[in-house]
């Protein structure tokens, strides 16, 4: 009776400790295979999104043409220089009893509206505006931090306001006027809302956006 007793609590021993064993060994299986899936998931999301946001290098081809485009910008602005000192800078005796200082914002506009010929109006006011469209154009492509309606402005301002106080210091017949300055900025305003911001969009594309994303999802996923 010992002996079948032994035997029998042996056999039982047997039996429970195969039947936990498989039991306890799949569940464990099953939380580590679960686990890997877990964790596979983000980290995969992760280095999709991380791909998809990451800044896309410029080819050699892109960064000459660039640079091509650029040094185009540049000769063309050496030469609205030499343009702007010739027209602005160049004595003329001839009308130096007709010229006279002007400090109030409009009245030599009115005075050119009130001329009895328009095309002397549109003579005066519209060399004023294409005289400021090159500083629109070519600023974004030479200094991309002018890109901006205000930034353009001012600098175009700043430019024309020591022009004008050249003219009117120191050149026979020229004078200071601040309507210049007026219609010098518009025309710069003007060119830069039609082709400057495209212009120094594609030649300087914005890339802070990009590396910013790229920054933040791989302090996520680490």
């Amino acid at each position: 009776m010992a002996r079948t007793a032994l035997f029998g609590a042996g056999r039982r021993g047997g039996r429970g400790g195969g039947g936990g064993r498989p039991g306890s060994g799949g569940r464990t299986s099953r939380t580590k295979s679960g686990a890997g899936r877990s964790g596979r998931k983000p980290g995969a999301r992760t280095g999709i999104r991380s791909a998809a946001s990451a800044p896309v290098r410029p080819t050699w081809g892109a960064v000459l043409l660039r640079l091509l485009v650029t040094l185009v910008a540049f000769a063309a602005m050496v030469g609205f220089a030499v343009l702007l000192a010739r027209l602005t800078l160049t004595p003329s005796a001839a009308s130096e009893h007709l010229t006279h200082s002007n400090l109030r914002p409009g009245d030599s506009i009115r005075a050119y509206l009130d001329q009895p010929g328009l095309r002397d109006a549109a003579k005066q006011i519209g060399g004023n505006v294409l005289l400021g469209v090159p500083f629109g154009v070519l600023l974004p492509v030479l200094l991309p931090r002018t890109r901006g309606l205000l930034r353009i402005a001012l600098l175009t301002a700043l430019v024309m306001v020591l022009v004008e106080l050249v003219q009117g210091l120191g050149v026979t017949g020229r004078a200071f006027d601040i309507d210049d300055v007026i219609l010098n900025t518009f025309g710069a305003l003007l060119g830069y809302f039609v082709v400057g911001r495209r212009l120094g969009r594609a030649v300087h594309p914005r890339r802070r956006a990009g590396w910013r994303r790229s920054r933040t999802e791989s302090a996520a996923g680490d």
